[in-house]
């Protein structure tokens, strides 16, 4: 996962509870919205848990609502 988002704000990192790949949310610096990251971030656990019970691989990159 060592590639960044250039220009972008870290808001945080999840980590897979059923294999442990992490996953960092990020903003951009103008839009940066705690209470949203913490919506996405829940929202994000839940796609990935779907993903695992469907047998598929996570993507490298995941769009995250807003």
């Amino acid at each position: 996962m060592g590639e960044r988002a250039p220009d972008f704000t870290e808001m945080g990192t999840l980590r897979c509870d059923t294999c442990g790949e992490e996953f960092i949310v990020f903003h951009d610096p103008a839009l940066v919205d705690r209470a949203a990251a913490v919506r996405q971030a829940h929202w994000l656990e839940k796609v990935l848990a779907e993903e695992h019970e469907r047998g598929r691989k996570h993507s490298d990159r995941i769009q995250l609502p807003d």
